[in-house]
């Protein structure tokens, strides 16, 4: 029964997903794109924080590498986008991987310090060496590679068609986080996030949990930094900085860590409420501030995660 309830919800999602491009004008499609973006960024980071809690700083600098290796193959001889995707994806995944093989033998607040340390040496580099990666200009002028679909050639700087090319990239991502949270592994990392010490002494290997963890991370983080440089037409420095990886944590926290599409829902809260305020004034930091600090007291498992769980409490009580 419980499989035929994710299979409606998936196809549920799917569906009013799908719709959104033939319902909204260009402006709302842009930012909903926008949004499934940092989504899978933010689901990402969830995997690491809410399912094996490690607190990592240094996400964005994942997110930003997959995006300057993604510009740079198409700069320099490439004109697939999905050559230059998986050249944003493996290569993420391997700083991440020898990122991680140092950082996950440290606990709580020394492992948020090492990737925070980690994050700013990549952001650096990025800023820094400027006959590669533009320094503070960052990497633009450069056109995004038309698709050739079943012999259809679509065209990516059409805001629907990227969309739509989004929507696919998000969902495959989002299945394989699905599957990852809900099988034996996915369980064995909950588990090492309540009691590393106990799953330690049945014989998991903790170390490697947490490696394995943070390397799927990191890809999926460079997926969608190569899906941000492709929207914005720039790969750029600021895509590595902490405060990127702030913004992302403040998303996880404002769904609900733990909680599967919760940071969806909170990078959605997130970006709407930015571009409503924004429409009003100028000072629109301090009113989304002030929202967002109200939302986080008033929801203290994040919307998502608040909302299910007095789901859940309703559902006890009628059983009752």
């Amino acid at each position: 029964m419980r499989s035929y309830k994710n299979l409606f919800l998936w196809f549920f999602l799917l569906a009013a997903l799908a719709s959104v491009p033939f319902l909204l004008p260009v402006y709302w499609i842009m930012i909903l794109t926008e949004i499934l973006v940092m989504s899978m960024f933010a689901m990402s980071f969830n995997l690491l924080f809410g399912y094996t809690g490690l607190l990592s700083f240094g996400q964005a600098g994942f997110f930003g590498t997959g995006g300057y290796l993604a510009v740079l193959t198409l700069l320099h001889g490439s004109t697939s986008i999905w050559v230059a995707l998986v050249a944003g994806v493996l290569g993420s995944g391997l700083i991440a991987l020898i990122i991680g093989w140092l950082c996950v033998r440290r606990d709580e607040i020394y492992f948020a310090i090492l990737t925070l340390g980690f994050g700013m040496m990549l952001f650096t580099i990025a800023h820094n060496w400027r006959s590669v990666t533009g320094g503070s200009d960052g990497l633009g002028n450069f056109s995004v590679p038309e698709v050739d679909f079943l012999g259809v050639v679509l065209t990516l700087a059409d805001p629907k068609i990227f969309y739509f090319f989004v929507l696919i990239i998000v969902l495959l991502g989002t299945w394989l986080l699905s599957r990852i949270v809900n099988s034996p592994f996915g369980l064995l990392l909950k588990a090492a996030r309540e009691n590393s010490n106990r799953i330690a002494f049945i014989g998991a290997n903790v170390r490697s949990l947490r490696l394995f963890a943070f390397v799927i991370a990191g890809a999926l983080a460079g997926a969608s930094g190569v899906l941000f440089a492709m929207f914005n037409r720039i790969a750029s420095p600021e895509m590595l900085h902490w405060s990127f990886s702030g913004k992302v944590i403040l998303m996880t926290l404002l769904g609900g860590s733990g909680v599967f599409f919760g940071p969806a829902v909170g990078a959605a809260i997130f970006f709407v409420l930015e571009h409503i305020i924004t429409s009003f004034t100028t000072n629109w930091m301090i009113f989304l501030g002030i929202i967002l600090v109200l939302l986080v007291l008033l929801f203290p498992s994040g919307v998502l995660g608040s909302l299910l769980e007095t789901w859940g409490r309703i559902r006890k009580g009628h059983k009752l």
